[in-house]
Order: structure tokens, then sequence, then C-alpha cells
């Protein structure tokens, strides 16, 4: 009898730990296969060019293929609802920037909730916009701009990229906060807001610095203030919006996101590699080629940053009574 009762000490021991030891030898096996990335944007953009480093790098530290998979349209939608419903195994992943925080507020009827549905892997990159005018312009300070603007009410054109973008509510934040009358011209894209900013069709953009920054180089552009909270290092004599407007923040960011109820053990292991990554010198220069600051971090330190602008976007798109278009 003790015999018997020893042996079956040592099996039922046994069949409790082989869960957790098989979890972790998936956990160490993952992945098995090819990995789509899903960007809800086009093709060249800020997202898919981050997407496709953080891609690479994944594919050769983990031996299978990080795939970027182009699904653009409704303001991002169709590429975040096509993560949302995608098996919560690994395989499904999303590299997004705030636009479904913005989102939240903006559309009536989505067919997901974004902090919801999404678990948070992992961030990569924060980038200012540049605040840039046309040159004909009679302000060379934010400070300048803001006496001109309240002196000429509902005359100021500010483009953006498109209603509801990121570029858009920096934008009215901007005005709610320095109480100004700035109209909304919003356009298909942010190349056309630029061409006809140049062209001086529209008076103030915010732009990403990628985009900006030979053009200001160039004086084709002139630079007022970048949104963060502190100067950028690419432009370090041009001011942040806070040195003139108390408490203005507005950035964008890029993250990794998986389909909510993903593995634990996987998010982990991907938050792990895509720091690792980060912190290589190569992926690091890069990235600020982007015109930003590499931004590592747990998935924790995503999720609280999503909640935060959610919170932030909603207001603005609220009291500015902005409507998708």
């Amino acid at each position: 009898m003790n015999v018997s009762r020893k042996n079956f000490l040592h099996l039922a021991a046994g069949a409790v730990t082989l869960p957790t030891v098989w979890r972790l030898a998936w956990a160490q096996a993952y992945p098995l296969r090819p990995v789509r990335i899903v960007v809800p944007f086009a093709a060249a953009g800020t997202t898919d060019v981050a997407a496709r480093l953080i891609g690479q790098w994944l594919s050769e530290r983990l031996g299978q293929q990080f795939v970027v998979e182009n699904r653009p349209g409704a303001g991002t939608n169709i590429g975040i609802e096509a993560v949302v419903r995608a098996p919560p195994d690994g395989y499904t992943l999303l590299m997004t920037d705030p636009s479904p925080t913005i989102g939240t507020m903006l559309y009536d009827n989505l067919n997901f909730n974004f902090i919801r549905d999404i678990a948070p892997v992992s961030l990569v990159l924060r980038s200012p916009f540049v605040m840039v005018v046309n040159p004909a312009i009679p302000a060379k300070t934010l400070a300048d701009f803001i006496t001109y603007a309240k002196a000429n009410p509902g005359k100021v054109n500010m483009g953006s990229a498109g209603t509801g973008s990121t570029q858009h509510v920096a934008g009215e934040l901007f005005k709610m906060m320095a109480t100004l009358d700035l109209v909304h011209i919003p356009y298909r894209g942010g190349g056309p807001a630029l061409t006809d900013l140049i062209a001086g069709q529209v008076q103030v953009l915010f732009l990403p610095p990628a985009i900006s920054i030979e053009h200001i180089r160039a004086g084709r552009l002139r630079a007022l203030a970048v949104t963060t909270a502190n100067r950028f290092e690419a432009l370090p004599d041009i001011p942040s919006v806070r040195e003139f407007v108390a408490d203005y923040e507005a950035s964008t960011w890029f993250g990794v996101c998986a389909p909510r109820s993903t593995p634990a053990h996987i998010i982990d292991k991907l938050n792990r590699e895509i720091n690792a990554g980060l912190a290589d010198a190569k992926i690091k220069t890069r990235l600020v080629e982007l015109g930003g600051t590499v931004l590592a971090g747990s998935p924790a330190d995503f999720s609280k940053l999503i909640a935060e602008d959610t919170e932030k976007w909603g207001k603005v798109v609220k009291f500015a009574g902005i409507k998708p278009q």
C-alpha cells in the first residue's frame, strides 16, 4: 500500500507539472509558421516602414517570416478589425499609431472596442509634429502666430491629412488650448496638404518631422514649434508649443498589438524581442531617421498610454465636434 501510494503521488505531481512544462515548451517554440503584421495604412508611410524594420528583426531572431500586410481604409478601421477578428494565437499582429484611440470617439458604429479587444505588445517609436507655416505668414515665432490668428479670426486655414487624423486632432488641441479660430481644411493625405501649404492655399499644418525637415531647411516652410513636451533633438532650435501654451502636448507613437486573449507568454516573448531590437544600433538609427525617438517599454506601459490617449483625444473630438467624412 505504501509503495502504491508513493507511486500515485509521483504520478499526480507529474500530471500537475505537465501543463506548465507544455506551456513553456510552446512559448519557446513560437513561432512555428510565418506571422503577419497588419498595417492599417498604405505602404511607404512611417507605420509601414516601422513595421518592416521590426518584422525583419523578428524574422532574424525567431526564425520565421514576419510579413507586413497593408490593409488601409475607413480611418484604419479595416485593418484593425482584421486583427481583432483574427485567432489570438500570435500569428496576426498589428502595427498602429494613435488613430484607433481617436476613432473610439469619432466613429459611432464600430464593430470593435480597441481598448477591450486589443492586447498591447510593445511600443516602438514616438514622434512629434512640427507646426509649420507658409513663409508668407507674418509670424516669425509661435507667439507672433497666436497674435496674428487672434487678429484674424476665421481667416487662417489649418490643413490636415484628413478629418480625425492625428495631424487634425493635434491642431484642434492647439486651437482649443490657445483659444484660436482657425478653419480646418481636410485633405486626402498629408501629401496634398503639404503641396497646398507650400502654394499658400492653407497657412498652417502639423507635419511629421520626416516630411517637414527638408522643406524647413530649404526655406519653403517656416517651423514655429514642435508638439512634444520637450524640444526635438533633430530641431534643437525650434521651441515646443508648451513653451507658449501651458501643458500642451501632442505626439504620435507607433506600437505592436495583438488580438485580445493572445497568450501572455507570446506577448512577453514578442515584447522582449522587440525591445532587444530597439536597443540595436542599426535599428535605433533607422527609427530616428523616421523622425522620432525610440520608445521601448512593457505591455503595461503601452496599455497605459493607449488609455490616456483614448481619454485625451476623445475630449478633443467632442469639444471640436469632429465628425467622420
